[in-house]
């Protein structure tokens, strides 16, 4: 009583095979799968400790230290006379 018996289940399949096609069902397990094994990806990502960034950067910008800046600052200088002493 209740349930659906082996001889019940064969006919769906055959009733479903014969409305959709068996390329048409392949396709939908295929996507099925790929969607299932995308739910699970994202779910064990979720449960993954985060883990902070090292030193994230916006854009592509370099840090510097301060003697970097300093050091370079200076180079700029004395290229710009440099080039001031060309000119003139």
């Amino acid at each position: 009583m209740g349930g659906i018996s082996i001889g019940q289940l064969l006919i769906i399949a055959v009733i479903v095979v014969l409305v959709f096609g068996t390329n048409k069902l392949r396709t939908l397990g295929s996507d099925l799968g790929e969607s299932i094994k995308g739910f699970k990806k994202a779910m064990s990502d979720d449960e993954k400790p985060e883990q902070p960034e090292k030193m994230s950067q916006d854009a592509d910008f370099d840090t510097k230290n301060l003697t970097e800046k300093s050091t370079a600052a200076q180079s700029e200088k004395s290229e710009n006379k440099s080039k001031d002493k060309e000119q003139v």
